[in-house]
């Protein structure tokens, strides 16, 4: 019987790591601990909501990005105290770590994927907070912590981009989206079935990136959800970056690689596109009914 742990279980990812964990096969029993049932800034709370798990899965964050740049503090608090204390209760308890980090990790400035092992170099507060917090997880149990990166998430639970653009496309018949960023949407169903499959196969220490194969663009992510509602993707125009003024900074390139998971006998996760055409195609997201 594998014991698993999830904080920041009542957010987008959280939900679907306890999706994924209750339909894997296998003896498995999961606790699933919200923002207000755990605050992992506290270490005696989360030594002791940690103890008797295998395995933790922090799925617990500060996300707000530009928030983050007037309060750098409040984010360094869950982004990297946060992980350095679920790190060490998870070494005291003889569990592994899964520490979900970001492409924010990166500056974003050069032209091919960025590697696990690419030096860090953010320039955010959200993405020197979650940098921090690989360093002090990694550093508090060397040999029982994953860091899994990833980026440009959407799913079921919660706002996303996604849902923001197929709201935005009914009610304006048209979209204006940044056409100079490169990433991977990524389906947070994807990533929590990656994540079971990954723990099954025995790891226990790793750096992975938890991202969609292939790349687009904030634009090309619009167009293709335009075309699932079967829409016209020449309804979305492309601009630049510059034109939305925003406190913190964005990576020019998120594309992560994934050379990684072939070292540990694993696929990637798929295609972007074929994930984004398979949720939208579900109904797993499904807008509420036009007023």
């Amino acid at each position: 019987m594998t014991r698993y742990l999830i904080t920041g279980a009542h957010g987008m990812l959280g939900r679907d790591l306890q999706a994924a964990l209750d339909a894997a096969p296998g003896e498995r029993t999961v606790t699933a601990l919200s923002r207000a049932d755990l605050d992992i800034t506290d270490p005696e709370a989360t030594l002791a909501a940690v103890a008797g798990h295998d395995v933790v899965l922090n799925a617990a964050a500060y996300t707000a990005v530009d928030a983050a740049e007037t309060d750098e503090q409040a984010a360094h608090l869950v982004n990297a105290i946060g992980a350095e204390n679920l790190a060490a209760a998870s070494r005291a308890a003889g569990a592994v770590l899964v520490q979900y980090s970001t492409d924010y990790v990166f500056d974003g400035a050069q032209a091919e994927p960025y590697a696990e092992d690419a030096p860090l170099a953010p320039v955010s507060a959200y993405g020197r907070t979650k940098a921090e917090g690989e360093r002090r997880a990694r550093a508090a149990h060397p040999e029982g912590t994953i860091v899994l990166r990833t980026a440009w998430l959407y799913g079921e639970h919660g706002s996303s981009f996604v849902r923001t653009m197929m709201r935005l496309y009914r009610e304006h018949g048209r979209l204006t989206v940044v056409d100079d960023q490169h990433g991977q949407p990524t389906w947070t169903h994807d990533l929590a079935e990656q994540t079971v499959r990954m723990l099954d196969a025995g790891v226990r220490s790793a750096t992975l990136h938890g991202t969609s194969s292939g790349a687009t663009t904030w634009h090309g992510f619009a167009q293709a959800i335009v075309e699932n509602l079967g829409g016209d993707p020449r309804d979305v125009a492309p601009v630049p970056s510059s034109d939305f003024s925003r406190p913190a900074p964005r990576p020019a390139n998120s594309v992560l690689a994934h050379d990684g998971w072939a070292a540990l006998g694993l696929a990637p996760l798929r295609a972007w596109r074929d994930a984004l055409d398979e949720a939208m195609s579900s109904g797993a997201l499904r807008m509420p009914a036009a007023d």
